[in-house]
């Protein structure tokens, strides 16, 4: 192994999304760029006895059999279904579905946070209402975290570098900066690396209803999610998956591979703080470790795709970790598509890194559904509205997740 080195590039050269918009790219864009929440009364079960009846849920006409054998698709939770299945777009966008490859040097990375929560509630209730005898044999590797990377890795025949990373809000990114890590460090010249997530049932709901994490606008969920806004009450918790094919620029150059954008940076570490509320503090830092990574000073960044979850304590913190860095507010375009999608915990982070590139890709930032004004403490500069021109060859992502977790990803123009 030649050893980690931080001038080997990173490249995005295919990308597969499943969300609340929709699996096609084209739609998951066009929605962002509309600017309008997608909430609604949760379809999938009925939960009229939930304190939170409401949703961003991934769109009812996907269907993730398109992608996956059917006797396997039955073995699986949908959260390995929905991650497979924006795997396996990634995998024939970049091409690479089509060449050969070395397997050992392929590697997988996913993340996610609750894992199989679907098939555990369900189990759990044949349990309770017909006994053990009838409790599925597929139990475990359907519930199991790392069952995503698992089906990933059959699929695509990676055999590489392959393990979960378990980190809540924050392992979407974190996978991605892992991916870029295993690339730096000569394991691996393909990384395929993303998050997946389907927490809408009804215990998860319920759970984060208790905890007073979610808003209570049932009576209008479209307004519910509010990044940034002073009558933020809570996120709305969404669900789906993104997930790209990672390569070494040597790789992708010498296959000739389409280039989307870099992975130039990468920010890690822990708040130490609280298992729930963040301290602002440790988001500050992994956001100067990220840009010290990439090799930035931060009026470099131009754009920040913020964690903005719409919950009054992480939105002030995260928005004083900004302005404690950044001295260029004015020009700092910052934006939540929290406030269109939900809040899609461990795939927040997959999902947001995909709107970064599209945003390098087509120069235009999308806006930030449902904020209205900030509170006065805010100094940051909130796209709003309407889509805002980019300018720039950097966006900075941000996820933070309960626990302490942080993870920061600077996502680069390539420039060939």
């Amino acid at each position: 192994m030649p050893g980690y080195d931080k001038n080997r590039k990173a490249v995005i050269t295919g990308y597969g999304v499943v969300s609340p918009l929709g699996s096609e790219v084209d739609a998951f864009w066009n929605g962002l760029l509309a600017g309008k929440s997608v909430a609604k009364r949760i379809e999938r079960f009925d939960p009229s006895n939930l304190g939170v009846q409401f949703a961003c849920e991934v769109d009812s006409a996907f269907d993730a059999k398109d992608y996956i054998d059917a006797k396997d698709f039955r073995r699986m939770d949908r959260f390995s279904q929905w991650g497979l299945a924006a795997a396996v777009m990634a995998f024939e966008h970049s091409g690479i579905s089509k060449q050969k490859f070395d397997p050992a040097r392929c590697g997988v990375v996913t993340g996610t946070g609750v894992g199989g929560i679907t098939h555990l509630e369900e189990q759990w209730q044949v349990y309770n209402e017909k006994g053990s005898d009838r409790v599925s044999p597929f139990f475990v590797p359907a519930m199991m975290a790392n069952a995503a990377a698992g089906h990933i890795s059959i699929a695509t025949g990676f055999a590489g570098v392959n393990f979960n990373v378990t980190t809540a809000c924050a392992a979407g990114s974190h996978a991605l900066g892992e991916a870029l890590r295993c690339i730096r460090e000569g394991s691996a010249d393909v990384m395929m690396a993303g998050g997946t997530e389907a927490g809408v049932t009804p215990l998860t709901v319920s759970a984060f209803g208790r905890m007073g994490a979610l808003s209570g606008k049932n009576d209008d969920p479209t307004s519910a999610s509010r990044p940034f806004d002073k009558d933020r009450d809570g996120f709305v918790i969404g669900e789906g998956a993104a997930f790209f094919t990672v390569e070494s620029l040597e790789h992708a150059t010498a296959r000739g591979a389409t280039i989307y954008a870099e992975i130039s940076g990468y920010g890690r570490n822990g708040d130490a703080y609280h298992i729930t509320a963040p301290s602002g503090i440790g988001a500050q830092q992994c956001m100067s470790l990220a840009l010290e990574d990439a090799g930035l000073e931060p009026d470099q960044i131009t754009h920040i795709n913020a964690h903005g979850t719409s919950t009054p304590m992480n939105d002030s913190k995260e928005a004083q970790a900004i302005q404690n860095i950044f001295t260029n507010l004015d020009e700092l375009q910052v934006t939540s598509t929290k406030g269109v999608t939900g809040h899609l915990i461990a795939a927040a982070g997959a999902v947001e890194a995909l709107a970064a590139i599209l945003t390098i890709n087509n120069n235009l930032i999308p806006p930030t559904a449902n904020h209205v004004e900030a509170d006065e403490d805010m100094k940051i500069n909130i796209v709003k509205g309407s889509p805002k021109e980019f300018f720039g060859d950097y966006v900075l992502s941000n996820s933070f997740g309960f626990g302490g977790h942080n993870a920061s990803i600077v996502i680069a123009r390539h420039k060939g």
